[in-house]
């Protein structure tokens, strides 16, 4: 796992793209803060860039750098969430502006998977976190779905848990506005 670690850290510095697992599905990710890197993620996706990407911290102590005004309700809900959960925040900045939506909202996670933890607290910043599939293809539940073009397409595919047959889920996503009000996404 650590060459895997390095080698990813080495590629996100760069502006690169990874193919790696992370608490849910496998991602393809970047710098979050890097809009040159976002970009190369929407084209290998095919994706329209009007879509905002979900991204990973380390934790949420560092949510208040990244979003305006983390709702108390944010906190309890990542306290109590039992399930991988995304929470997409209104308001966010310190990111690149062509992986937000409307209202400069964001979808964040927080892994506790033992590699996507790892990656995320040493490189110190966002990551993009978005499934490693074409958009409008069904996203992977392991590394074997992953389609030949994706794998092509980033700089760097990390080997750690490239057998694990176990099948992946999504997260939960939950859109948390401002006022407190809440909607399930998924």
């Amino acid at each position: 796992m650590e060459q895997d670690i390095i080698q990813s850290l080495e590629t996100l510095r760069s502006g690169g793209l990874i193919l790696y697992p992370t608490d849910t599905i496998w991602g393809i990710g970047c710098d979050a803060t890097n809009a040159d890197a976002v970009r190369k993620v929407y084209e290998l996706k095919r994706r329209a860039d009007n879509k905002a990407l979900i991204v990973l911290l380390q934790s949420e102590s560092v949510l208040d750098h990244y979003v305006v005004d983390v709702p108390e309700m944010a906190r309890e809900l990542l306290e109590v969430a039992v399930n991988p959960l995304t929470i997409v925040y209104e308001g966010a900045y310190n990111l690149a502006k062509n992986l937000m939506g409307e209202n400069d909202s964001v979808g964040i996670r927080i892994p506790h998977d033992e590699f996507a933890q790892t990656l995320c607290r040493r490189f110190g910043k966002p990551i993009v976190s978005t499934s490693a599939n074409i958009s409008g293809q069904p996203s992977p539940s392991c590394f074997g779905e992953i389609s030949p073009e994706v794998k092509e397409g980033v700089d760097y595919v990390v080997k750690f848990k490239q057998n694990d047959k176990s099948r992946a889920v999504a997260s939960n996503i939950i859109l948390l506005r401002s006022d407190g009000t809440f909607k399930i996404l998924r």
